[in-house]
């Protein structure tokens, strides 16, 4: 059986590292931990035509949605919040749409940090857009903000909790998992059909999935930086690769 390809939307880097064009790429992290569970990585291009991009959609086995900048939130109903940053609405467009076409095909989608409140707002949900001001009583999640000293991105910070008949409880055979932490922003509302199964101590949000899909998961923390310390991290790339092989 051939290894499954999976399709990764790119992001702009905007970094003047070539002659100031924006750069269409991805982390390097989300491509190890996909060709080591046994699948290909397939970087897809922003700004294709739709013809395009449904093609190269179709190509793959799965769909994986990668951390980044924050959505723009008039896609939500919301106004700017000052803290907003790394807003590229050709990537909210590109990965929307995917998102939905997932969602009805059947295809199997994992999605990372960014990548859940993509699935949440796609849905028809919305967002908190800076933790620290909106909800205060929430604990540090903004770990990758914090300047000097801040604590290596694959520092366990705290602990997520799955709902007993999640997927992911199955999965992961266990219904709390410690995980890291680099998000200044969170789901606030995830509307059916999307469920709502994992949240931290403080109440983020944490996970989503979608009943009755063969594998439809979003996650807020960012597993592909935890592969060569956690198991279930690991787990999570190769049952993400094994429901795109089925």
């Amino acid at each position: 059986m051939q290894p499954p390809l999976i399709g990764i939307p790119c992001r702009h880097d905007t970094s003047p590292t070539y002659m100031n064009e924006p750069l269409n790429v991805q982390s390097d992290a989300y491509l190890k931990a996909i060709s080591e569970a046994e699948g290909i990585p397939l970087l897809i291009p922003l700004n294709l035509p739709d013809t395009a991009l449904r093609r190269l959609y179709e190509l793959t086995d799965g769909i994986l949605l990668s951390g980044g900048g924050d959505i723009d939130p008039p896609l939500y109903g919301q106004n700017e919040h000052p803290s907003l940053s790394d807003v590229q609405p050709d990537r909210d467009d590109m990965e929307m749409k995917i998102s939905r076409w997932a969602a009805e095909d059947g295809k199997p989608l994992l999605a990372i940090c960014r990548g859940i409140q993509v699935l949440a707002v796609a849905h028809g949900g919305t967002l908190c857009q800076d933790i620290p001001s909106q909800m205060p009583d929430a604990k540090l999640h903004h770990y990758h903000y914090l300047g000097d000293g801040e604590p290596p991105v694959d520092q366990f910070v705290h602990e997520a909790r799955f709902a007993s008949s999640s997927r992911l409880a199955d999965m992961l055979q266990t219904d709390c998992l410690p995980v890291n932490s680099l998000h200044h922003q969170a789901v606030l509302t995830a509307p059916a059909p999307l469920q709502i199964v994992g949240r931290s101590n403080d109440g983020i949000i944490e996970a989503l999935e979608l009943p009755q899909h063969p594998f439809y998961i979003g996650v807020q923390w960012h597993p592909e930086l935890l592969t060569h310390k956690q198991d279930a991290a690991r787990q999570i790339f190769q049952a993400f690769v094994q429901a795109c092989l089925a």
